[in-house]
């Protein structure tokens, strides 16, 4: 994927991006593997990076079981918008195939979504692992829209499935920030199994045990 073949994202995004590299940030390096090499994207969420929570172990996890294993720093997390988001997932992803497969906690997980949305009409991904994932915007004491670019309009369901048949969407029972019914509406649309935790919060375990299954 280019910037050529994604010309309605060369306005403004390639500059947002520029601009945040300039700051002293890396650019993405892709790691294409080879057309045998099974990838995995852990996708962090609002405020994240790849060093926080149970990323580091799952990604060492799952290159212990031959995955390659891809973990960006997103975008300027404490203030992520669609526009720089969705972009930057493409530049490293650079060639999808269906050996690639996506986990996503919180944010990352809408991320993913959108980017999948985005892929020509021959490109297909193996799977992906939606951990505490949301489908619209938020709603909850001290939120105040910060993530509404990503939530402009609803999901383009049935354009997802075409590119990707497999999806697991993790959730926990007490979630203080994403409630139940967001798993369940993945489940409805695209046909995710859903895995409820229990008295996990937000923060629910790694997900390796769903990566290894949707990679079979």
């Amino acid at each position: 994927m280019t910037w050529e073949s994604k010309p309605r994202w060369r306005n403004g995004i390639r500059c947002s991006l520029k601009n945040y590299w300039s700051q002293g940030h890396e650019g993405p390096t892709p790691s294409l593997g080879t057309a045998m090499t099974k990838r995995v994207f852990l996708i962090h969420g609002w405020e994240g990076y790849p060093q926080k929570d149970w990323i580091p172990w799952l990604k060492n996890e799952l290159e212990h079981q031959g995955f390659t294993v891809v973990v960006p720093a997103m975008p300027i997390p404490d203030e992520p918008t669609l526009k720089g988001w969705i972009p930057y997932l493409a530049l490293i992803t650079k060639f999808p195939t269906k050996n690639d497969y996506f986990v996503g906690h919180s944010l990352g997980c809408i991320a993913i979504l959108r980017y999948i949305e985005t892929l020509r009409e021959n490109e297909e991904v193996g799977g992906a692992v939606l951990v505490a994932g949301f489908t619209h915007d938020l709603n909850y004491p001290g939120y105040y829209n910060e993530l509404a670019s990503f939530f402009k309009r609803p999901p383009k369901w049935e354009k997802i499935k075409s590119h990707c048949k497999k999806f697991i969407a993790i959730h926990s029972d007490n979630d203080p920030y994403v409630p139940l019914r967001h798993g369940e509406i993945f489940k409805e649309n695209l046909g995710a199994e859903l895995i409820v935790e229990q008295n996990m919060k937000h923060e629910l375990p790694a997900a390796l045990d769903a990566v290894l299954k949707i990679s079979a």
